[in-house]
Parts: structure tokens; C-alpha cells; sequence
């Protein structure tokens, strides 16, 4: 088991850049265990989507087509945090981001973090 906090969310102007932290603590077993950390984001009418993800190592990372090349994903092990970097922001954008962890053995994304709100205004 592990809780997450979502951190960094706020109202940006399109082209406007924000970066979100993801902190995990409570682990009932060792950090080693994750095998992906990811983002998620919900627009408001609409399911919940992919955005990114990393590989524990951090040597590995996926996107969301529609962020490549403007968000970033990356680790800190040693602060247990996973933050997304989000550069030349558009309205659509506009969500709840959501933190969550896939553990190895699993195929899913299994614990989830309250969610951050982001706000990109036109």
C-alpha cells in the first residue's frame, strides 16, 4: 500500500508552463516494488485519460500523444517523487491530474493520489 499527494496544480495562461509533484509515502513495502509511476488527467464530462508515465529506474517513460513534446515526466527516488513538467500549456489541457502507481506483478495502476487541479485559461 502507498498514499499519494499531488502538489503544483493552479490557473496558468495558454503557453504558460506548470510543474506537479507526486509524493508517496505510507509504504507498506519497499519503493522497489513500483514498477510505474504515472499521470492521469480527467476533464471535467470526460473519462479519465493517460497522460505519461516512468519506469522506477526512471529509464523508462511513455506519453500521451497529445503532450509529447511539452510535458516531461522524472524522479527524484530518494524524495519518493515523481514530477511532470508542463510546458507551452493550452486550454485544453484543462483537468484534474491524477497521480497513481502500478506495482510489479500487476497490470494495473492500482493506487491513486486526490488530484491536483489544472487550469489553463485562453
Amino acid at each position: 500500500q502507498v498514499q499519494l499527494v499531488e502538489s503544483g496544480g493552479g490557473l496558468v495562461q495558454a503557453g504558460g508552463s506548470l510543474r506537479l509533484s507526486c509524493v508517496a509515502s505510507g509504504r507498506t513495502v519497499s519503493s522497489y516494488a513500483e514498477y510505474f509511476r504515472g499521470w492521469f488527467r480527467q476533464a471535467p464530462g470526460k473519462e479519465r485519460e493517460f497522460v505519461a508515465r516512468i519506469s522506477w529506474s526512471g529509464d523508462s517513460s511513455d506519453y500521451a500523444d497529445s503532450v509529447k513534446g511539452r510535458f516531461t515526466i522524472s524522479r527524484d527516488n530518494a524524495k519518493d517523487t515523481v514530477y511532470l513538467q508542463m510546458n507551452s500549456l493550452k486550454p485544453e489541457d484543462t483537468a484534474v491530474y491524477y497521480c497513481a502507481v502500478r506495482n510489479r506483478g500487476s497490470a494495473a495502476f492500482a493506487y491513486w493520489g486526490q488530484g491536483t487541479q489544472v487550469t489553463v485559461s485562453s
